[in-house]
């Protein structure tokens, strides 16, 4: 049976519900504008000081530093790899808990709200407990030839498991959000499980897994605790942005003004684009 995309039709009753809103107003109650603006003062006055010092110490020439290009690349390539892995993976499991109830769910949920809250600190002894060469998995990788601390596979593992909970939580509440109506329709119509996956809950889920890849992938970008605490501290190995960053405090104040100023840029370019693809895929 060939079962064609659906698309969500913004004037349809069958658009998923978490796209429904009234019309935006003009203006909001008086006595909600200043503690709205205090939480935005607290972000914006941080970031905005940050990039004047950042700019007034001379970004320039710390940035074209064979260093910072060095862990500008590895943070770009591990994180994009990161967040492909967690999408990958994360994707199934996503779809798992919104449609199906199965043993371990509940268990699921606590360790995915779990990995949530945990320090990274903590995450990062963690997964050297678990992986390290005298870790609970440590010998039987290591008879196989497998080492991972201390190696840029291990900064891809501390990013995916700090930042797949952000994707695998935006995504479960994309499916969620699918009017049951459309699967019991395509169902129906005899469409397979994969089918249905494919050409009806996927699309319809698109702005959520979306949403949770700006997640993913920005936060493992920025990833400092279990990274260094799991892969260490090693230029042209392990050293990301914001390992350089810590590096560049205990050298020179201006260099990780500098850094800070780049690292915040390069995020902000990414949000950008990756925000234009998600109003893209509403759209589509």
């Amino acid at each position: 049976m060939a079962v064609e995309r659906i698309r969500p039709n913004p004037e349809s009753n069958t658009h998923p519900p978490a796209h429904r809103r009234g019309p935006l107003r003009k203006a909001a109650p008086a006595w909600f504008l200043p503690p709205a603006a205090l939480l935005v003062l607290l972000w914006a006055v941080p970031l905005a000081s940050l990039t004047w010092r950042g700019l007034r110490a001379g970004a320039l020439p710390f940035i074209i530093d064979p260093m910072v290009v060095e862990a500008l690349r590895l943070s770009l390539v591990t994180s994009t790899l990161a967040a492909l892995l967690v999408v990958l993976t994360g994707t199934p499991l996503a779809y798992a808990l919104s449609r199906w109830e199965f043993r371990g769910r509940r268990v699921v949920e606590v360790l995915i709200d779990l990995t949530l809250v945990l320090p990274p600190s903590v995450a990062g002894v963690a997964l050297l407990i678990a992986f390290g060469r005298r870790g609970v998995l440590g010998p039987a990788l290591s008879a196989v030839g497998i080492s991972l601390p201390f190696t840029t596979a291990a900064v891809v593992m501390a990013q995916m498991f700090v930042a797949a909970p952000f994707f695998v939580r935006a995504a479960r509440l994309g499916f969620d959000a699918v009017d049951a109506q459309m699967e019991e329709a395509a169902t129906t119509e005899g469409a397979n499980a994969w089918q249905l996956f494919r050409f009806v809950m996927f699309p319809l889920a698109g702005r959520g897994l979306m949403g949770g890849l700006v997640l993913c992938w920005t936060r493992a970008l920025g990833e400092f605790g279990a990274t260094i605490l799991f892969a260490g501290n090693m230029a042209g190995r392990t050293q990301t942005m914001p390992l350089a960053i810590y590096l560049g405090f205990e050298r020179d104040v201006g260099v990780a003004l500098a850094l800070s100023v780049l690292l915040l840029f390069v995020s902000s370019v990414l949000l950008l684009g990756l925000r234009r693809l998600e109003r893209a895929a509403d759209l589509a």
